[in-house]
């Protein structure tokens, strides 16, 4: 039914929709201590193909963040909430996320990061279990119980959202860099502040 060691999964059958119009499990990747973790909602097409989370546009958008931050992305771990492609990258169903959360949870429990980001509504609503308002609630930060213990999650819009709404851009990059200092890592300047000061 499933084969999971505890950041990867190797085999799942659980949702016949997925396992129809996936070509690959899609994994977390980055290290396995890394202190900032980044959960989306589940692989596109060119997820799919690559067989990694956030490559294309959004993850071009993510790394320039990334970077403006002092963090690369090799220093970070970025997973989905499901693994497999949903059909016509349709959202993945509530049973979806369910079969694949104990995979999450798994991923989140070996990692145990600093801090997890959120990046979209359906991530944000699956790990806080509440509706979200994420275009008003990017940036802040909750504490949520996972597994059995409460983590701290930093919610954010998709990077997706910026190529749409230019407007949005400078609030997800300060997102970025606000979780990179929570999580410790990353650059600050000679007097150890933050650069989120040349967002204010």
């Amino acid at each position: 039914m499933a084969d999971f060691d505890g950041l990867c999964a190797t085999d799942c059958s659980r949702c016949p929709a997925l396992v129809e119009s996936r070509s690959r499990i899609v994994n977390g990747v980055g290290p396995a201590d890394a202190a900032l973790l980044f959960v989306g909602e589940g692989p596109g097409k060119r997820e799919d193909e690559q067989g990694e989370p956030f490559v294309g546009r959004s993850g071009d958008v993510l790394e320039e963040a990334l970077s403006a931050a002092g963090v690369t992305r090799r220093d970070v771990r970025i997973t989905n909430c499901v693994r497999c492609r949903p059909p016509d990258n349709r959202d993945p169903t509530a049973e979806e996320l369910d079969n694949c959360r104990e995979f999450l949870e798994g991923e989140i429990e070996t990692l145990d990061p600093e801090l997890i980001v959120t990046l979209g509504k359906v991530p944000s609503q699956h790990l806080l279990d509440r509706s979200v308002a994420i275009t008003s609630e990017a940036g802040d930060v909750v504490d949520v119980r996972i597994g059995d213990r409460s983590r701290r999650v930093l919610l954010s819009v998709h990077p997706a959202a910026t190529l749409y709404d230019r407007g949005q851009r400078d609030g997800f990059f300060e997102a970025i860099e606000r979780a990179a200092s929570i999580a410790g890592v990353g650059s600050t300047d000679g007097e150890g502040q933050s650069q989120l000061d040349r967002f204010g």
